[in-house]
């Protein structure tokens, strides 16, 4: 069964394009600075994610309401 998962990696890796190298014998691949420059972005990426989520919701709320209010008078 280990086998087997190894053989798989393998391939998958084949198939993703050519494997990454080690920058150093310790098995790092990514430096320190390249490290926390990526989870900043990544920070960015998810924070602007919420930030049109919370637009889209605060629009469709809106939307919702001026839906109310018209429907309101005309049953009266």
């Amino acid at each position: 069964m280990a086998m087997r998962s190894v053989v798989t990696r393998a391939g998958v890796n084949r198939l993703a394009g050519p494997a990454r190298l080690f920058s150093d014998g310790r098995g790092k691949i990514l430096s320190e600075e390249e490290r926390a420059a990526e989870n900043v972005y990544i920070q960015k990426m998810e924070r602007e994610k919420l930030e049109k989520l919370k637009h889209k919701a605060e629009k469709e709320k809106a939307e919702k309401e001026k839906e109310a209010a018209e429907k309101k008078p005309g049953e009266k």
